[in-house]
C-alpha cells in the first residue's frame, strides 16, 4: 500500500514537473510605453492565451524601449535573448523588404483608399514575413505621418535648412531625403525626444498619435498638413520559437493576439483623429501647402519611388499588386 502511494506521488510530481517545463514564455519587447492602449490590449490577449492554453503559453513584455530601439530588439531576437517584438513595419524591411511597402511617399490619397488596399494585401505581406522566419499577428495602423517642426515649412529649400530626424536604417526615408537633397540626422526612436530637447534635431516626421504618445509634440510648433507616408506596426515572433508550440496552441495564440491587433488597428485610427485635434488645441499650427509646394514635394516622392524600384527593394509581384490596387481605389 505504501509502495502504491509512493508511486502515485512520484507520478504526480513528474506530471506537474512536465507541465511546468512544457510552458513556453515568449519574451516580447516594444518601444510602446506602459499604459498605452497597445500594451493594454497585448497584455489582455496574453492573459487570455495563458488561460485558454492552461498555462502552456505565456508572454513577458518589456515595454517603453527598455530593450532599446526596434533594431536592437530584432538583433536580440536573432541571438535568442528575445523571442519577438511589437515593432514598426519599416524596421522589418532589412529582413522582409515587402513589409514596408505601404510607406512609399504620397502613395495614398485617403484612408478609404488605405482600407481597400490593405483588404487586398495585408495577408500577402504577412505571408511574406512568414517565409522570412517570422510569425506576424496583423498590422496595426500607425496612420498618416506629417512633417512637424519648430518653424512653418513649405518648400523643399526651406526643409534643407532644418535638422531633420530620420529613423535608423529607414530606407524609404533615406530615398526621400536624398531625392530632395535634404541632410538628415539618423537616430533610433528612443533618442528622438532628447535630440529635440537638445536641438540636435528640430524637425520630425510622425503621426499625431505618435507625437503625443512619445511627448515629441512638446518641442514642435507647426505641422505641415500634407500626409507624407502611411505607416504601421505589428507584433512579430521568431517562427522557430513559435513552432515549438503544439498546432492547437499556435492557433489559439494567432486567433487571440490577432484579434487584439484588429482592436489596436481600429483604436489607433480614432486616436489619430483625436490627437490631431489635441495638437491644435495646444496651439500647434497646421500649415497647408501651396499648390506649387505640393507639386514639388510629390515630384520628390515620385523620384524616391523610382530610386527604390531601381534598387529592387520590393518583389515585382508585390509592387505590381500594390500599384494596381491603389489605382483601383482612386
Amino acid at each position: 500500500m505504501k509502495t502504491r502511494r509512493l508511486l502515485l506521488a512520484c507520478l504526480t510530481i513528474l506530471f506537474l514537473s512536465t507541465s511546468v517545463a512544457s510552458a513556453r514564455v515568449f519574451k516580447i519587447a516594444t518601444v510602446a510605453p506602459e499604459g498605452t492602449f497597445w500594451m493594454q490590449e497585448m497584455r489582455a490577449a496574453a492573459e487570455q492565451i495563458e488561460q485558454e492554453t492552461a498555462g502552456r503559453v505565456k508572454f513577458k513584455f518589456y515595454p517603453g524601449g527598455v530593450m532599446g530601439s526596434d533594431e536592437s530588439v530584432l538583433r536580440k531576437i536573432r541571438i535568442g535573448q528575445l523571442h519577438g517584438g511589437a515593432v514598426t513595419a519599416a524596421s522589418m524591411t532589412g529582413i522582409a523588404p515587402d513589409i514596408g511597402i505601404y510607406e512609399l511617399p504620397y502613395l495614398f490619397d485617403s484612408l478609404e483608399q488605405v482600407d481597400y488596399v490593405r483588404s487586398k494585401m495585408d495577408a500577402e505581406l504577412i505571408a511574406g514575413l512568414d517565409r522570412k522566419g517570422f510569425v506576424g499577428f496583423g498590422f496595426a495602423e500607425g496612420g498618416f505621418s506629417y512633417m512637424m517642426s519648430d518653424e512653418p515649412l513649405q518648400s523643399v529649400a526651406e526643409v534643407r535648412t532644418k535638422k531633420v530626424w530620420l529613423p535608423s536604417n529607414h530606407e524609404i526615408g533615406e530615398a526621400v531625403f536624398s531625392s530632395a537633397d535634404v541632410a538628415s540626422v539618423s537616430l533610433p526612436l528612443s533618442d528622438v525626444l532628447t535630440a529635440l530637447q537638445t536641438g540636435l534635431i528640430d524637425t520630425i516626421i510622425t503621426s499625431p498619435i505618435g507625437a503625443i504618445a512619445l511627448q515629441w509634440h512638446t518641442k514642435i510648433a507647426y505641422v505641415v498638413e500634407e500626409p507624407l507616408t502611411y505607416f504601421g506596426a505589428l507584433l512579430v515572433i521568431n517562427k522557430k520559437a513559435f513552432n515549438k508550440l503544439s498546432e492547437a496552441d499556435r492557433q489559439i495564440a494567432r486567433d487571440i493576439m490577432g484579434q487584439a491587433f484588429i482592436s489596436i488597428d481600429k483604436k489607433n485610427r480614432k486616436d489619430n483623429v483625436e490627437a490631431k485635434q489635441a495638437l491644435k488645441n495646444q496651439g500647434i499650427k497646421f500649415v497647408s501647402l501651396s499648390a506649387a509646394s505640393r507639386k514639388e514635394w510629390h515630384e520628390v516622392g515620385d523620384k524616391a519611388i523610382k530610386v527604390l524600384e531601381q534598387q529592387n527593394q520590393y518583389s515585382d509581384k508585390v509592387y505590381e499588386d500594390l500599384m494596381r490596387y491603389v489605382a483601383e481605389a482612386k
